[in-house]
């Protein structure tokens, strides 16, 4: 493990010392043979031209047996000794974090030519930068070297990779199983810190650092804006600003595998890994592999919630949750028809799936495992939800002045290419909740009457009358499904008010009637613990 540190820097430095000296002497011929070609021409003697073309015949010969003479593992090997070189750097940059917030941004700062040319003075207190500069140095000079012998393209390669080898540790250690923390911010703030720090003093020392407005000016876009300025850095070269667009879109990549694979997770426990959604919403946004997500999670709901073993009320409060929270990745639903159609599909073949989706409407802990009011039913956080999106959608069309207007159409963006062209961009973007439950059954006529059949026996089963949450309910669904199917169950729901009515008259009249015979009240029963609930037959369903 220590040959790189012990071997590799000194037998650089080696054979880089020979190889100058062997040029110096193949400079000394070249000239020599330039005079001969001179004096030739001036006799008109014929002389072959071989002096100009003498020293990069040397350097390639020099790469070649270089090159063919390396063993099978040394890109392997080299690859580790940048491994390890990032890794210290990366401690070092942790703890200067933790010692000083501010001593990371200045850790490279001073990585100009002069700065690596000349000797600094550095006091005890700055022992984190010297040590960072001195490694960096380092690295710099068996870059240079690699590059004198002509293995620059492998040279860049193995650090190239061990930079994203470390990124790719770092996104892996940041995002976690902890999915109440958002990562991206973290991440971002770590590739300016460290890999876009260290190749700002690598490329700097190595010459390669050319200025933003300098040189590939022509190369560039005149459309192209200036770019903002780095911490530490100040306004970057071309070559860091690609080196920034090429790690921060493997970041983004990295952490969207991530959470991708741990979708379900995820969608289980929202809204709380609510800050886990809005990253996945942002790398999906820079990366568009939207489809990627879409096959990944079926995939994981077939094997994981599409089976025997799974009850029907945990499928539907985890498509609740699938619906909520794609429709905050992708608000025009494309995605979540793609994702939705097989759990539907499966929910149709069980027997109890209107029942339960029944429950869960009208129960006062159905659909309601986490936030939301306590005792609420999910048609109540439903109807919230129904009101937020019509108030959105008045706030968005009216009162709108021609400007406001012109920078909206500005702003609009075609369906996803896996739209269905059926269904309009503006109706997708209302996602109904109960539209979708109620697409599982099939018409809501099945929904209303499983209703019915349920609200008969949890009022036959009251001893006390209280259907407030039953009245609550019946106008929210009279909302959604209209007055006319729900007008049985409200004749029901009356029975029970009268019903409470006559049973306190009678109640009544009894306490104010005339005393009864003595001995007669040991014979009678009380007639506090009797009721009667009168019903309109019919109008309910058939009961025992």
């Amino acid at each position: 493990e220590s040959w790189p540190e012990d071997v590799l820097s000194a037998a650089l430095e080696d054979i880089c010392l020979e190889k100058s000296y062997q040029e110096k002497c193949v400079l000394v011929l070249a000239h020599a043979l330039q005079s001969y070609e001179e004096k030739a021409q001036n006799r008109k003697l014929k002389a072959v031209q071989c002096s100009s073309s003498l020293m990069p015949r040397y350097q390639l010969m020099v790469s070649s047996v270089l090159l063919t003479t390396l063993p099978l593992s040394f890109p392997e090997i080299l690859n580790v000794y940048f491994k390890k070189k990032l890794e210290e750097l990366n401690t070092m940059v942790d703890a200067s974090d933790e010692n000083d917030q501010l001593a990371s941004h200045e850790l490279f700062g001073r990585s100009n030519v002069s700065a690596w040319d000349s000797k600094m003075d550095i006091d005890s207190q700055e022992t984190v930068i010297s040590e960072s500069c001195t490694l960096v140095k380092n690295i710099g000079k068996v870059v240079r070297d690699f590059r004198c012998l002509g293995f620059t393209s492998m040279t860049e390669d193995s650090y190239s990779s061990a930079i994203i080898w470390l990124l790719k540790s770092k996104v892996y250690e940041l995002a976690g199983d902890d999915y109440r923390i958002p990562v991206l911010g973290s991440v971002n703030k770590w590739i300016q810190v460290v890999p876009l720090q260290f190749l700002h003093a690598l490329l700097t020392y190595l010459g390669d650092s050319v200025d933003y407005d300098s040189g590939l000016s022509g190369l560039k876009s005149p459309l192209a804006s200036r770019p903002s300025s780095f911490p530490g850095i100040g306004v970057p070269s071309e070559a860091l600003l690609r080196w920034h667009m090429r790690l921060e879109y493997f970041a983004y990549e990295t952490l969207q595998d991530l959470r991708i694979g741990k979708l379900f997770e995820i969608i289980v426990d929202y809204p709380e890994s609510s800050p886990a959604i809005e990253d996945l919403k942002q790398c999906l946004e820079y990366t568009g592999q939207h489809s990627k997500l879409v096959d990944s999670f079926i995939s994981s709901l077939r094997y994981r919630l599409l089976t025997a073993g799974a009850s029907t009320n945990d499928i539907l409060h985890q498509y609740v949750s699938t619906i909520k929270a794609l429709r905050s990745i992708d608000p025009t639903g494309v995605f979540l028809e793609a994702v939705g159609e097989p759990i539907r599909d499966y929910l149709r073949g069980r027997k109890d799936t209107i029942k339960c989706i029944v429950t869960m409407l009208t129960d006062g802990s159905g659909g309601n495992t986490s936030g939301g009011n306590a005792g609420d039913n999910l048609l109540e956080e439903l109807n919230r939800d129904a009101e937020n999106q019509e108030n959105a959608d008045y706030d968005d069309h009216t009162n709108i002045d021609e400007k406001q207007a012109w920078l909206n159409s500005e702003s609009w963006e075609p369906d996803p290419v896996e739209a269905d062209p059926l269904k309009g961009s503006r109706s997708r973007r209302k996602i109904d909740i109960l539209g979708l439950m109620v697409s599982i059954i099939g018409s809501k006529d099945q929904l209303v009457n499983e209703y019915r059949v349920m609200l008969a026996e949890k009022l036959l089963s009251k001893s006390d009358f209280d259907i407030d949450s039953d009245i609550r309910t019946l106008e929210l669904l009279k909302i959604h499904f209209g007055e006319s199917s729900m007008q049985k169950c409200e004749i029901m729901l009356n029975d029970l008010i009268d019903s409470k009515r006559t049973n306190s008259n009678i109640k009544t009249s009894l306490l104010n009637a005339p005393g009864t015979v003595a001995g007669q009240e040991e014979a009678e029963i009380s007639h506090d613990v009797l009721d009667a609930t009168i019903i309109s037959s019919n109008f309910w369903p058939p009961i025992q």
